[in-house]
């Protein structure tokens, strides 16, 4: 037993010995390279090199002045002299440096010299500056240690150098940036308020041609009337004062637009061209009414006229923005304008030229409802010609649009550019702040503007003396290109003036009435006595043609306004009384007749006998008279058109 015990004893101590020079073996190399700070031992010389060579191939590149490499071996430094060109140059002095198959022997024995208590994180690069690569000159073993790790991992290490390229913001997809959308809309209000909205309540005396529905007395018979041919004038109820309230009112060719009290735009007659600015679509359709009794007959119940047409309706105001009110209509043959209390147009309907449609812009024929007139601000006053259109703005500058052939827009259109005319332009008469114009007026195709000191502006078609100018007067082109004063009435203070197709006449502040133009149709109803050679143009039969110079109307009391239709004229005067003269066939004198009046006649039927008349407005076949209401006196007056 005791033999056993010294056995096992004799047996541990020998391998403790052993044990202890197997683990002397180990260390004495590194001891060694501590010390003398040398190659690896001899025994092993392939695999020391290639640590030193890839120690250095480490630290060069990472450390500036790095012990590692200055303590290399001169034969390794000399194969490594590429080492400078970073990770590609390593690759290849470790190629050249040791045989491929014999390298792999070489990392198993370095595992086996290497203590396992050393991290590769310590030295990973990805966490470790260039700086810090450096940092292991204490001990030898921390350099083996290194050249260990960098070895085993060789193929990761070149991943690491080549890693931060994807961070480079080249390397990376730019971003695509989202559009932003544009912000909504600004939703438009009403400007401050430049114009007075009338507020004066008429009665609507109407007569003439009304086949078309332009007398606006609806499609049936009233008090057993029918509401065409009538012979004179004849109160409206469907635009009764109490009830409607038309404050403002426009004669077109062959429709009518009126404002009433309360901010409505009533239109009726003709809308072949969309001057009503509203749909009139009817199933019915008109009888000849030419094979028809008297208007004053009762033996029909239906007249065939389209009740949309000859029925005053409110035009839709949907699209004008905000808090819109209306201070003023406009009416041309074919089209209808409203000017709004901060001074925008708004319109609707078309222009004709000679040869047809013209337009209402340059990129639509026929605008069917309200739309803006683009260019057009601050605006004051409109007026309206057979298919132009005259605005002057809180400043007294003049602008015009629509058909131009006779120069009615104060420039010469050329048919290359008649397009063009549709855009408002402005009229070259210069502003002036103590003189300013304060009133427009158009005839068919001649245009007129009214200064404050009652000066007057003329320039259109001039064929029939109707601008006031001798010159070029019977000549079948003659035109004014561009806006004159009109000498022949400089001296006269001009308070209200018109025109009409051929023919103008005005009144002054001292109520005489001046008439000029055509009288083939007694439309300046002068007596064949006042024509003479100083002031009219006689045809080969010494039959006089036209007169080309305002001429002073006697024998009527004072005039207060003026107004014209196509070949008729009226006369207002200060108390109430209207005088009527010219051509008649559709009853639009108002005098129940036919045939024409050669002379100023006073209208005194029974209807407005007792009347006190504002306004008088006449179009092509028709005309129509505004009076007070009874017992009421005039507030603030009407804005013509």
């Amino acid at each position: 037993m005791a033999s056993s015990r010294t056995a096992a004893a004799a047996k541990a101590a020998k391998a403790t010995k052993a044990e202890e020079l197997k683990t002397s073996k180990k260390v004495a190399p590194k001891t060694a390279a501590k010390k003398e700070k040398v190659a690896p031992p001899a025994e092993k010389p392939a695999a020391s090199r290639k640590r030193k060579a890839d120690d250095s191939e480490v630290d060069v590149p990472k450390a500036k002045k790095s012990k590692a490499a200055s303590e290399k071996p001169a034969p390794a430094a000399t194969k490594s002299k590429p080492a400078a060109k970073k990770t590609n140059a390593k690759k290849s002095a470790t190629v050249k440096k040791a045989e491929p198959k014999k390298a792999e022997p070489k990392k198993t024995e370095s595992k086996k010299a290497e203590p396992k208590k050393v991290e590769p994180k310590k030295v990973e690069p990805k966490k470790t500056q260039p700086k810090k690569a450096a940092a292991p000159k204490k001990s030898a073993t921390k350099k083996a240690a290194v050249s260990k790790k960098v070895e085993v991992s060789d193929d990761e290490d070149v991943e690491m150098e080549e890693a931060p390229a994807p961070k480079a913001p080249a390397a990376r997809p730019k971003k695509v940036p989202v559009p932003k959308l544009p912000p909504p809309p600004k939703v438009r209000t009403a400007g401050p308020t430049i114009n007075d909205m009338p507020s004066q309540r008429l009665e609507v005396f109407v007569f003439g041609e009304g086949s078309s529905g332009e007398l606006g007395m609806g499609s049936k018979r009233r008090d057993g009337k029918k509401p065409v041919d009538v012979k004179r004038p004849r109160y409206n109820d469907l635009l009764s004062a109490k009830d409607t309230g038309v404050v403002q009112i426009a004669c077109g060719g062959m429709h009518v637009a009126a404002l009433t009290a309360d901010g409505k735009m009533l239109t009726w007659g003709v809308n072949d061209d969309g001057a009503l600015g509203r749909s009139t679509e009817w199933e019915g359709g008109l009888r000849d009414m030419d094979n028809e009794d008297d208007s004053d007959s009762d033996d029909e119940d239906d007249t065939g006229v389209n009740p949309m047409e000859s029925t005053p309706t409110a035009v839709s105001t949907d699209v004008f923005i905000e808090g819109t009110q209306v201070s003023q209509v406009a009416a041309c043959d074919s089209a209808t304008f409203a000017l709004t209390r901060d001074g925008r147009v708004y319109g609707w309907g078309t222009f004709r030229a000679s040869d047809g449609i013209l337009g209402f812009s340059e990129t639509t024929k026929v605008q069917r409802t309200p739309v803006e007139i683009p260019g057009l601000k601050n605006i004051t006053l409109l007026a309206a010609g057979s298919n132009h259109m005259l605005a002057v703005d809180i400043k007294g500058e003049i602008t015009a649009w629509g058909s131009g052939e006779q120069a009615q827009l104060g420039r010469r259109i050329g048919e290359r550019y008649k397009m063009k005319a549709l855009q408002p332009q402005h009229v070259g008469i210069p502003k002036s702040k103590t003189n300013p114009i304060v009133k427009l007026a158009c005839g068919s195709y001649h245009s007129f503007a009214l200064n404050k000191e009652g000066g007057v502006y003329g320039w259109g078609l001039n064929n029939f003396g109707q601008v006031g100018v001798e010159g070029g007067a019977g000549e079948g082109d003659a035109m004014i290109n561009s806006p004159s004063i009109i000498k022949s009435l400089s001296e006269y203070k001009i308070k209200d003036i018109a025109g009409g197709e051929h023919h103008s006449l005005a009144c002054t502040h001292d109520g005489k009435l001046l008439v000029w133009g055509r009288i083939d149709g007694h439309q300046v109803g002068l007596a064949k006595e006042a024509y003479t050679e100083d002031n009219t143009v006689f045809d080969d039969n010494k039959r006089p043609r036209l007169l080309f110079k305002p001429t002073i109307v006697e024998g009527i009391p004072p005039i207060e306004s003026v107004a014209a239709g196509t070949d008729t004229s009226f006369a207002v005067t200060t108390d109430g009384k209207v005088y009527t003269w010219g051509f008649s066939a559709n009853y639009q004198t108002g005098l129940g007749t036919t045939d024409d009046i050669e002379e100023p006649t006073i209208i005194e039927n029974s209807a407005i006998k007792e009347k006190r008349v504002i306004f008088a407005g006449a179009g092509g076949q028709y005309s129509l008279l505004c009076a007070l209401p009874d017992n009421e006196t005039l507030t603030n007056g009407t804005t013509k058109a």
